[in-house]
């Protein structure tokens, strides 16, 4: 009977490993980082992994690459699309660029920001959501389930860039990040931050940044799901400025403390690219040297495209004892822009006072809009560009959206002249947010737009105010999209099996994101609370301890203590009566202890009486006046 249960135990397991070996095979793993140099002396860098596996039906599979967390949140909320990002300061448009592919997908507010499209019907949305969104605060160590408030999210229909009716939206722009947000999104990998490009994630040198992101974007697709999980860093070089116009030379080393000793085992692909703009000559730099700039090790292979020149480094040969540490230097000056969106977007607030105020937007024309003539023509050949704004308002901020005014160049326009359409959502008191979604149709040659809108500040319970109440409270970013604009890169030749190329070749929607509103509301004083429980509990101590001191005193005692007082010092005080009445001339008078005696302890009686009736009125008297009507 042993001898038929062995082979038995052994074909099973030879199908099992046969079984999950096909499953292994068919999830796959890429590893990739972007280095940058920005025209404002810093660099970029962005990490980049892409997980993807297979689709399934069943609700306990096993994955030996795509993250098990992730698809249980796939399989239990049924989320078709999702996108989470923790960010720490603000994308620099004019800088670091505003239309192409990178600022694009990686430029977030401040804080966390989560959207997710869900696969049920209409009236399950926002339980979907709200279970979602407490599955992910404990994955991820933050505060994400208090988006789960309807006063927190809202429901866009088409101003956040995705036509669904399933689409929920949330940010908390308070929201702090740190090192607790980034461990347990570096245990979604494969190989954590322990081997290949994920081992420069060096903790100090990331939040020293200007600006760091992490995002993480769940979709599915044909193949199954697609899990892409990205670091978005701006560093500045550790450099000494030696007076000259020199960009800052720099290395892997120099800007995260660490070298890449080896590729993740488990990637399919592992990549380091270096992307290049502002050169004289482009199609010259091929060579490991040249007049602009030294590279210290030399590229796999070179891309071309029509602003900006891309090497790639592959990683497989790097060991401990050859670590791949690529070095930038630079030998002539270098200044170049970064490509722009068509307007560049920013926020503030008017107005004064705790009662009432305004929410303006301002669109200035940017470098790249003169080069819109000839493009997106429209209405009888005149050209016209498409501007979407979506905007959240906190439930607070009472605002009146038929005050809504659109000056164009500093003269105001009509609605119909340029609002094309708009999406109304009022707020409800303590029930819901409310959202606007706008989309404009300027001329291409317009200089300036500002939109303003006015509002009135609400008042909130004491239980509502957040324990920093004087700081203020935040309105989220304001979302600006151009339909009509996308970005992208075209590389002249085809590397299509590369995952951050293949991503960078697919056309994104051109956007940005303005300011975080900081708009303060009338804020009780809070100490008032603790004046009344104090001076509250002082008149009840002193009411309470004259009373026990009433109800526990022994009258007969007292009198007995006294009479037998003035027995022992009644000679003494005869000799004083008797010594002073001769010096006075006037008649000794007989003592009479026990009339004295008496006549003291009702005196007493009578002033404690006093004292009690005084503490009870007073008592009574707080208690009346203090009390709510």
């Amino acid at each position: 009977m042993a001898r038929t249960v062995i082979p038995l135990l052994i074909l099973q397991s030879f199908l099992l490993a046969i079984a999950f070996g096909s499953n292994e095979v068919e999830e796959e793993f890429s590893e990739s980082l972007l280095l940058k140099p920005l025209p404002d002396r810093k660099v970029l860098a962005h990490f980049h992994f892409e997980n993807r596996a297979p689709p399934s039906n069943s609700h306990g599979r096993h994955h030996h690459l795509f993250p098990k967390a992730i698809s249980q949140l796939v399989q239990k909320f049924r989320v078709k699309e999702m996108e989470l990002s923790f960010t720490q300061g603000r994308w620099n448009h004019e800088h670091w660029g505003g239309s192409d592919t990178l600022s694009s997908m990686n430029a977030k507010p401040v804080g966390v920001e989560l959207w997710a499209v869900f696969d049920v019907p209409r009236s399950e949305v926002d339980t979907s959501w709200k279970n979602l969104t407490h599955a992910l605060s404990g994955l991820f160590c933050a505060s994400i389930n208090f988006l789960e408030s309807s006063t927190s999210y809202a429901a866009p229909t088409w101003g956040f860039g995705r036509s669904s009716d399933k689409l929920r939206y949330g940010s908390l722009p308070r929201e702090a990040v740190c090192t607790e947000n980034l461990t347990p999104w570096l245990k979604l990998l494969p190989c954590r931050d322990k081997d290949g490009i994920s081992a420069l994630m060096n903790r100090p040198s990331v939040y020293r940044g200007f600006y760091h992101s992490q995002r993480l974007h769940l979709s599915m697709v044909d193949s199954g799901m697609l899990l892409e999980q990205s670091l978005t860093v701006v560093l500045q070089p550790d450099t000494v400025y030696d007076g000259k116009d020199l960009q800052p030379s720099w290395s892997l080393s120099s800007l995260f403390g660490r070298k890449v000793v080896g590729k993740c085992v488990l990637a399919k692909s592992s990549n380091v690219y270096l992307q290049m703009e502002g050169l004289a000559h482009p199609e010259a730099h091929t060579l490991l040297k040249n007049e602009e700039f030294e590279l210290s090790i030399k590229p796999d292979r070179t891309l071309r495209e029509t602003s900006s020149v891309l090497f790639i480094f592959d990683i497989d040969k790097s060991s401990d004892s050859e670590p791949f540490d690529l070095s930038l230097t630079w030998k002539l000056p270098s200044k170049w822009s970064c490509q722009q969106a068509p307007l560049h977007a920013s926020r503030f607030l008017m107005g004064s006072g705790n009662e009432r105020g305004a929410i303006a937007i301002l669109l200035k024309a940017t470098e790249s809009q003169d080069k819109l003539s000839g493009k997106d023509i429209t209405n009888g050949g005149h050209c016209r560009v498409k501007a979407n704004v979506f905007q959240i308002f906190p439930w607070y901020v009472k605002v009146y959206y038929h005050t809504l005014q659109i000056f164009v160049d500093q003269q105001q326009n009509t609605s119909s002249e340029v609002l094309k359409k708009i999406n109304v959502s009022p707020s409800a008191d303590k029930m819901s947010s409310g959202m606007m979604e706008m989309m404009l149709e300027l001329p291409c040659e317009v200089k300036s737009v500002a939109i303003s809108i006015e509002y009135d500040k609400g008042f909130l319970h004491i239980d509502e105010y957040p324990p920093d109440a004087n700081q203020g409270f935040d309105i989220p970013s304001a979302l600006i999209s151009f339909p009509d604009h996308h970005a992208s890169l075209d590389f002249k030749e085809e590397l299509s099996t590369l995952p951050l190329l293949s991503k960078f070749k697919d056309k994104s929607l051109v956007r940005s994101y303005t300011e975080v509103l900081l708009v303060p509301l009338t804020t009780p004083d809070f100490s008032m609370p603790y004046n009344v429980i104090t001076i509250t509990c002082t008149v009840f101590a002193l009411y309470f301890g004259s009373l026990l001191n009433a109800l526990r005193r022994r009258i007969g005692e007292e009198e007995r203590f006294l009479k037998s007082k003035g027995k022992k010092t009644g000679g003494l005080k005869q000799l004083l009566s008797r010594f002073t009445a001769k010096i006075r001339g006037r008649p000794v008078e007989s003592p009479s202890s026990e009339p004295t005696a008496a006549a003291q302890s009702s005196v007493l009686s009578s002033k404690l009486l006093f004292k009690i009736i005084l503490v009870a009125g007073v008592a009574a008297a707080w208690q009346y006046f203090s009390t709510d009507k």
